[in-house]
């Protein structure tokens, strides 16, 4: 599921984080999700990684600026807001939802916040990263209901009217997109699953969603999860764990092709993103075919890094398949 050089972080955050100390042992510990998190019997969460958070800023290199809002003072729900300097008209809105096997990660964590900063650089958009609360403190369904939450606040200022100015004045609700990797990419598919059923009270019609290295799963392995076990049993792990009164691996909103409502999808243009190496790419060209052999009448289409691991593009991004996917991504976002 990890490339070598990003195990050897992991390796290092690990160390690092059990420097720290615990008043548990190892017989204390409850269950694992490797290298997302470790659960103690005494009700200590540990995260080895993705804990580390930055401010809101301006980014002279990117040339945008950021700043934090509340969209729920009740659920202490955030996010965080990005906008070209050199913005004087309205753009195309992201709304975004970041990966960490629904765990860990946060909108205010420096890979998010470096990589918001150059996608909104190179696409010339607005971006709403948003901050859903994380399992297994608040397990799933609650990150699908923060996000649905923070979708239809944004919207809720399709009328120039709302609480938030930068997106009276600049967002562009004829172009509303969402994006994601990973548990973020599962959000973004469950969000559009719900504009298409349900619609938010104001009513967005959304442009497309993309879907880098999407988090994805079935009871019966595909593809080159039959060959590698280990990841198999960690993205299970994942899904069990961070939903454990889910109906199971088959559920739709795990495993789309599952869904007899996924013609429904709220959106007919969707790019999805697969690294040739990441346990999660069968999943990927899976979601396409599923799309279409439910009768959505959309535009799906596949871009796949060969020889790349799980989110790659964010381990490593001035490389040049990371550049080639953000070129991609901004000509996506653009297209009407």
């Amino acid at each position: 599921m990890y490339s070598k050089s990003s195990i050897k972080i992991l390796i290092v955050f690990t160390f690092c984080s059990l420097s720290i100390g615990f008043a548990a042992n190892s017989t204390d510990i409850l269950y694992e999700v490797y290298p997302f998190i470790r659960v103690y019997q005494n009700g200590t969460i540990h995260r080895f990684i993705g804990t580390e958070r930055v401010s809101a800023s301006f980014d002279p290199t990117t040339g945008v600026k950021s700043k934090d809002i509340q969209i729920s003072p009740k659920l202490n729900l955030l996010a965080r807001f990005y906008l070209p300097i050199n913005a004087s008209h309205k753009l195309p809105l992201l709304i975004y939802f970041h990966g960490g096997g629904f765990f860990t990660e946060s909108a205010f964590s420096p890979t998010y916040h470096r990589h918001l900063n150059s996608l909104v650089a190179n696409a010339n958009v607005i971006a709403l990263s948003i901050e859903y609360r994380l399992a297994p403190e608040h397990p799933l369904p609650i990150a699908y209901e923060d996000s649905w939450l923070a979708l239809k606040w944004a919207v809720s200022h399709s009328n120039g009217n709302g609480h938030e100015v930068w997106l009276n004045n600049y967002a562009d609700f004829g172009r509303v997109y969402l994006g994601g990797d990973s548990a973020g990419a599962n959000i973004v598919h469950n969000m559009a699953m719900r504009v298409g059923l349900e619609s938010p009270e104001y009513g967005v019609k959304l442009s497309g969603v993309f879907l880098n290295c999407p988090y994805f799963t079935g009871k019966n392995p595909i593809g080159n999860e039959i060959s590698n076990m280990n990841g198999r049993n960690t993205i299970v792990n994942i899904w069990l764990r961070a939903y454990p009164n889910s109906t199971g691996l088959d559920d739709p909103l795990v495993n789309p092709g599952m869904d007899p409502k996924l013609s429904k999808l709220g959106c007919k243009r969707v790019l999805i993103f697969v690294s040739g190496k990441d346990v999660l790419r069968e999943r990927g060209w899976y979601y396409r075919e599923a799309l279409y052999k439910s009768g959505w009448t959309g535009n799906a289409n596949v871009v796949e890094a060969k020889g790349e691991d799980h989110v790659f593009n964010l381990i490593y991004p001035t490389s040049p398949k990371a550049i080639d996917m953000l070129k991609t991504l901004a000509s996506f976002l653009n297209q009407s």
